[in-house]
């Protein structure tokens, strides 16, 4: 993975400590072999909070299992992922404006625009609110790069 050295630099950058990168598998970040360490990603659309997703409503997409609160929560998923699917695979969007990647905390997230992203932190999410629309362009421009070879 090109850059991944990244993750260290952005987290050391800011006294944080690098949190394991599990992998980047279809760019999709997974902790625990789950996409979003297993949280719903419906559920930040239907009930704007992160909600923990369940073994019994799995689904495989994009090489990464993901986890649903609900049978529903899945079915929606399943008709459009990339509705629901959190941007740059679930990687930290401030990060991904740098050209970087970095992993994320279900906690750390905002929807814009009808979109999800995620962060590395709630530390870091502040700092990404600061100029939304710029570190967004930014990270559109990085990010298919982030894991080129």
């Amino acid at each position: 993975m090109k850059r991944h050295a990244g993750l260290l630099a952005v987290a050391l950058a800011f006294g944080l400590s690098a949190a394991p990168v599990a992998a980047d598998e279809g760019r999709i970040f997974t902790r625990d072999g789950l996409a979003i360490g297993g949280t719903d990603p419906v559920a930040y659309f239907t009930r704007g909070q992160p909600v923990p997703g369940l073994p019994e409503h799995r689904l495989e997409w994009r090489d990464a299992t993901w986890q649903f609160a609900s049978a529903e929560h899945r079915e929606l998923f399943q008709q459009d992922p990339e509705a629901y699917a959190p941007q740059y695979g679930g990687w930290c969007a401030w990060a991904a404006a740098r050209g970087e990647a970095a992993s994320t905390i279900p906690e750390a997230w905002k929807i814009v625009d009808d979109k999800l992203y995620l962060n590395y932190s709630r530390w870091i999410q502040w700092r990404w609110e600061r100029d939304l629309p710029a570190i967004i362009q930014a990270a559109d421009e990085h990010w298919p790069d982030i894991f080129a070879e």
